[in-house]
């Protein structure tokens, strides 16, 4: 274990053992059986880790698929979305065949929080080594693991590190222990905490700890005290947590609100994560790992040097995607993924981009994207033809409906899937959203329609496959010139792919042998749009909302 210990001992000389925001950490204290324990090593054992194998480029760059489990498929008829649906539903994700063009083909599931938790959003987690009965058993998460890997998908967690429920045993014990007094409590300093009224740093939420004069730190939600990492024990529990789920098969982690661990204190948060993805790295070199950090791309560069970070920049109603999807320049698009990627492999060489238009945070898709004007289409084009690992919201290929409204819920971004089968899931808790605005065509229905957005999504995907040097090779921008069209190149194992993207609505000709970087392609492998696309010779001519792939 002395890795292990040397890594800890990093932690705690950088961050001086300071709680956040002065918690009242007690400092040297060690759990009896913890892994983390103190020593007079001080090698810096964490500068031999190689954080660039986070990337294993043939293998993490792929296609995933988030699922808000309580939404998605109901096995038992009880209305809430649950594993075995998810189990009963993994032919319409993947059937396994690559080739057989019936599956949407996504190359990888992440499953919103699973563990118990009192809401319906399992955000504020119980009891982590359980999962919510609602959602099933730890069977039936082995048994999704199991056909995933059958079918060569990966499945990732959501691993809610920040905070906890107030339910959880953990805060009963450090209410406990406070109440008590006892500082040798090893639970006493388990959740960021202050002394009194006065402590309480501006810019940030506490409550009041119940028997006592201190408060608890709960940025979130009162229901949600957050935990401190300054504390030896809090660090040696989360990482059993996630050995436990390496352990049973999972492939990764998606780290909500992974900026929060130090509020405001970015520093002290990448050095956390750096000491954490390290030891995960010595359990699972080939893990995948994605943290939501929400705020610009000069914040999450921070963070690339550990770990990849959703890209927030391109999504939502005011990102990239959906003003380019709406008839802007497709160069910008690719001059500023090459700046991107540019800048976070210079943090780390195995960083990539993760891609997304919307997710369970956010409003859907199709309510700024229409279907109709082909603005969905595009963007989709845009996100999934590129580097990479672009990530689904479930039913966005469907082109599901759900905003927050002026209801002002997150349910309403969360709704069921719609099957069109009979399936018995139902809209979560809270809902407000009028049922007469989401779409009437399911699962069931556009599966058969050569025409529908479902069929666009797997041929969209499809392409992507046929096409590795897309997602995985050296990424360099095109410059065109008085065209709204954009694109780049894409080299990988000596093979060089040309992909182009038109938002414009109306079709453009392009000579390619006036384009530096694009003189030499001559085949046209795949065209996907509203329009068409030919190429003769160097000319080609490329369809309104269309996109190309050159060979």
């Amino acid at each position: 274990m002395k890795k292990t210990v040397s890594i800890i001992l990093v932690l705690i000389l950088v961050l001086g053992l300071a709680a956040c925001g002065g918690s009242g950490s007690s400092g040297k204290k060690t759990e009896p059986n913890g892994r983390y324990t103190l020593s007079k090593d001080n090698e810096a054992i964490i500068n031999d880790v190689d954080f660039s194998a986070l990337q294993q480029t043939g293998d993490n760059s792929r296609v995933f698929y988030e699922i808000f489990v309580g939404s998605f498929s109901d096995s038992n008829g009880d209305g809430i979305g649950d594993l075995r649906g998810i189990i009963n539903r993994m032919d319409y994700l993947n059937d396994g065949d690559p080739k057989s063009g019936k599956s949407l083909g996504i190359e990888g599931i992440w499953l919103t929080p699973i563990f118990s938790s009192p809401s319906y959003h399992k955000y504020n987690t119980t009891d982590y080594y359980t999962i919510d009965p609602q959602f099933g058993t730890m069977d039936d998460l082995k048994e999704l693991i199991d056909l995933c890997h059958k079918r060569g998908v990966k499945i990732i967690l959501d691993l809610v590190m920040n905070h906890t429920s107030r339910s959880c045993e953990w805060f009963q014990k450090f209410v406990q222990a406070q109440q008590k007094g006892d500082s040798k409590d090893p639970y006493y300093s388990f959740y960021t905490f202050v002394r009194s009224a006065a402590d309480r740093p501006a810019g940030r939420t506490f409550a009041k700890i119940p028997g006592t004069e201190s408060f608890y730190e709960c940025n979130f939600d009162q229901d949600m005290p957050e935990l401190n990492y300054s504390d030896t024990f809090v660090r040696q529990t989360m990482f059993d947590v996630a050995k436990h789920y390496l352990d049973l098969g999972v492939d990764g982690f998606r780290f909500d609100a992974a900026k929060y661990i130090y509020f405001g204190d970015v520093n002290a948060c990448v050095n956390y994560w750096r000491l954490f993805i390290s030891e995960l790295l010595m359990e699972k070199p080939d893990i995948y790992t994605v943290a939501e950090v929400w705020d610009s791309d000069v914040m999450t560069d921070k963070y690339f040097e550990v770990m990849n970070c959703f890209n927030f920049s391109c999504s939502q109603q005011n990102g990239l995607f959906s003003e380019i999807a709406k008839g802007g320049n497709a160069g910008r698009l690719s001059s500023y993924v090459e700046s991107y990627m540019q800048k976070v492999k210079e943090k780390n060489s195995g960083a990539f981009i993760v891609p997304f238009i919307a997710n369970h945070d956010t409003d859907r898709a199709a309510g700024f994207l229409p279907e109709s004007s082909g603005h969905m289409q595009i963007a989709a084009n845009m996100y999934i033809l590129g580097p990479g690992s672009p990530f689904i919201y479930y039913g966005e290929e469907l082109g599901m409906r759900g905003s927050r409204g002026s209801a002002n819920t997150d349910a309403n971004r969360r709704l069921a899937m719609v099957w069109g089968d009979g399936d018995t899931v139902k809209d979560p808790e809270g809902t407000t959203y009028d049922p007469g605005n989401q779409i009437q065509q399911g699962v069931a229905q556009q599966k058969a329609a050569d025409d529908s957005l479902l069929t666009y999504y797997k041929r969209l995907i499809m392409i992507r496959a046929a096409n590795p040097e897309i997602a995985r090779g050296d990424y360099k921008a095109l410059s065109l010139e008085n065209t709204k069209v954009g694109g780049f190149t894409s080299t990988w194992n000596g093979s060089t792919v040309c992909v182009l993207h038109n938002p414009s609505g109306s079709a453009e000709t392009i000579d390619l042998s006036k384009i530096k970087g694009a003189e030499g392609f001559k085949t046209l492998s795949a065209a996907i749009g509203l329009e068409d696309a030919k190429l003769e010779a160097s000319t080609l001519t490329i369809g309104g909302k269309t996109s190309v792939v050159l060979r």
